[in-house]
Formats: C-alpha cells, sequence, structure tokens
C-alpha cells in the first residue's frame, strides 16, 4: 500500500487530509510538528507538508529533505495559505512537486496526490543509459559520473533523464514542463532554469563548453552526445 506521511499542524485539517487520503486507498500518517514526522519519511511514498509548522518553517523542511541523500526523491506537495506567485515560485523551486492552496477541496487534493504519485512511478526495467562517463541507472534512480555518484533530487534526476532519452533533441522550457513536470503543474519556465542550474552544479559543467546540457538561444535546451577531446 502507498505511504503518505501528512505534516500539518491545524487539527481540523490534518483529520480532513487524512480522512479523504485514506478514504482514497492511502496509507496515511500524521503530525502536527516536523520533528515529529520527520523519522517516518523513509518508509514514505509521498510527504504532504504545511508551510508554517510551529517547530519549523515547512520551506525549510523542504530545503533540508532535498538535502539529504536518503529523501532527497521523495515527491511532496506543499500546502499553504499564501496565494502569491512569489510564494509558490518559492516553494516549487525549493523542490516541492506541487502545491495547493488553502482552501482546497477532497477532490482537488486527491487529485494533485494521485498525479504526483502517477508522475513518481519509475517504469519497469527501463535499464541504462550512458553518454561517455555519465551513467543514468533508469530502474535505480541513480546517476554516476567518471564512477562517482551524484545526489540528485528526483526532479533533478527526472529532467536529466528525458534530456538523456532525445539527445541532440532541443526542448523549449514549456516542453520540459510539460514532459517532466506535467501539464498540470502551476509553476513557471524559471523552475526548469533553476533545475538546469542545479543539474550543471552536479555535472561540474563549463558554461563556455558545456559537456552535456546545452543552451540553445532563444529555443531552450538539448542534451550533447559526449565527444572525447
Amino acid at each position: 500500500m502507498t505511504n503518505v506521511v501528512v505534516i500539518e499542524d491545524e487539527r481540523t485539517v490534518r483529520d480532513v487530509i487524512q480522512f479523504h487520503l485514506e478514504r482514497a486507498g492511502l496509507n496515511v500518517q500524521s503530525f502536527a510538528e516536523a520533528g515529529s514526522g520527520w523519522g517516518h519519511l523513509t518508509r514514505a511514498d509521498l510527504l504532504v507538508l504545511d508551510w508554517m509548522l510551529p517547530d519549523e518553517a515547512g520551506i525549510n523542511v523542504l530545503r533540508r529533505l532535498r538535502s539529504t541523500p536518503e529523501l532527497a526523491h521523495l515527491p511532496v506537495l506543499m500546502l499553504t495559505a499564501r496565494a502569491s506567485e512569489v510564494d509558490r515560485v518559492e516553494g516549487l523551486e525549493s523542490g516541492a512537486d506541487d502545491y495547493l492552496t488553502k482552501p482546497f477541496s477532497a477532490a482537488e487534493l486527491v487529485a494533485r496526490v494521485r498525479a504526483i504519485l502517477r508522475r513518481a512511478q519509475p517504469a519497469q526495467n527501463e535499464g541504462k543509459l550512458q553518454n561517455g562517463p555519465l551513467i543514468i541507472d533508469l530502474d535505480a534512480a541513480e546517476v554516476r559520473l567518471d564512477g562517482r555518484r551524484l545526489e540528485l533530487t528526483r526532479r533533478e534526476f527526472d529532467l536529466l533523464a528525458f534530456l538523456s532519452r532525445h539527445p541532440g533533441r532541443v526542448y523549449s522550457r514549456q516542453d520540459l514542463l510539460d514532459k517532466v513536470w506535467g501539464a498540470d503543474f502551476l509553476g513557471g519556465e524559471r523552475t526548469v532554469d533553476q533545475h538546469i542550474t542545479q543539474l550543471r552544479a552536479h555535472l561540474g559543467e563549463n558554461l563556455a563548453e558545456p559537456r552535456f546540457i546545452e543552451t540553445v538561444r532563444g529555443k531552450g535546451y538539448r542534451m550533447r552526445s559526449y565527444v572525447t577531446a
């Protein structure tokens, strides 16, 4: 059964979320504070995380999670009463997979949770992609460069894998949002730029002469086929 952890300090909201997700067939554990829920995340398939928590801001929990190797790939749905675009972009760029503004309907909650879980479900027996010293293990969701394992977030991995499946093909930012984040994703094109920047840092890219991810001015990004000197 799919395991969902909910960290939400408002008891009424927390109980409503748990009721509807359990009704949808999910196993749910709910907590009022980040500290009490953190230890349960290693067994979770999804985290529903409130922005405002009594012991630690949800956005800081999210950043800590994304920097923790064993939790970096955990999908996260952020909940917040903050409706501004700036707040939404901050949450998404910090690694949230989706963003739900309070108040929300039970139907929207369940639909977004199912969409995130569906996107997070790995394809079976996909094998490996290799581009020179870059090896992407699609089954294990693991990336190695020159034999060294890279610690990527789930979204960074998905983006790198997608580009690597289609070397040489140029994708616009909107293309990448649709293909990697999904058509129902609410973030803007800056989200793609942010993730490309993070990937390039992991890959140790020289922007003047990139080995892997190339910017095509006015069009978007593409994965280069590795060429040795």
